[in-house]
């Protein structure tokens, strides 16, 4: 069974791939097939395989002769390790289900927002309502309520953050991807993970921050991927993450 998930992951990693480079240029997922971006050469289906065509091409595409991107093999394999943490992690649960949706949605803002600093509404406004279907069939209507209302939450503290932001910087501090990603944050995490979420993701993006500074001269920060990190380290780990805000709550 692990191994099936990780093909599975592998498979939709591709396809994810797909999503993330094409929705922000407004392209069709579906059409034009698979293809080299550099020549158009169609893609047959042995050089379409995930990870290991990358690796029997020699990471070349067959026509041109050009290199491939790395993003296609690091995504894929990515994918599928985290589909298969999760089910290691959760087993056949609702967590487990909640955990699929949210390493698709990471992967996909992943790559468009580091290559395009955009996240696209449609992934957000898909993952958002899988994971309400999934909490109205585990949990029931008034637990689900509940997790929206914590979604609005995220929502709003971020939204007041990003007003913050601009009048402080004066030029756009949040992208209106991030906002709506932190909805998806406190549906799935709660109130609690949800504010440390915002926090995790401004320590794991300071390093980086740091280093545009000094080797750039355009200091633009895509904070999405951070964010989305952030979200999926706090859901993976949210028994040890709530117990060591509790033992910091608790501190005199």
């Amino acid at each position: 069974m692990e191994i099936l998930i990780f093909i599975i992951g592998l498979i939709f990693g591709s396809f994810y791939n797909v999503v993330g480079l094409r929705l922000p240029k407004d392209e069709s997922i579906i059409y034009p097939g698979s293809h080299c971006p550099k020549c158009n050469h169609k893609l047959s289906w042995y050089e379409n395989i995930p990870v290991l065509s990358f690796i029997f091409l020699k990471g070349k595409c067959k026509s041109c002769h050009q290199r491939i991107s790395f993003i296609y093999p690091v995504m894929e394999l990515l994918t599928g390790i985290l589909f298969l943490f999760g089910y290691l992690l959760f087993g056949f649960t609702e967590s487990f289900i909640i955990s699929l949706i949210i390493s698709s949605l990471v992967i996909i803002i992943i790559v468009s927002d580091s290559k395009y600093m955009i996240i696209s509404d449609g992934p957000l406004i898909i993952s958002g309502l899988l994971i309400i279907i999934t909490k109205l069939i585990f949990e029931g209507i008034n637990k689900t309520i509940m997790s929206v209302l914590s979604g609005l939450l995220i929502f709003a503290l971020v939204y007041a953050l990003m007003l913050l932001g601009n009048f402080l910087f004066k030029k756009e501090s949040l992208g209106g991807g991030d906002i709506k990603l932190s909805f998806i944050a406190g549906l799935a995490l709660g109130p609690l993970l949800g504010i440390f979420y915002i926090i995790l993701a401004s320590f794991l993006a300071f390093p980086y921050a740091m280093y545009i500074t000094v080797k750039r001269e355009e200091n633009m920060l895509p904070f999405g991927p951070f964010l989305a990190v952030s979200m999926l380290l706090l859901y993976f780990n949210s028994n040890l993450a709530i117990l060591f805000l509790k033992n910091l709550l608790s501190l005199r």
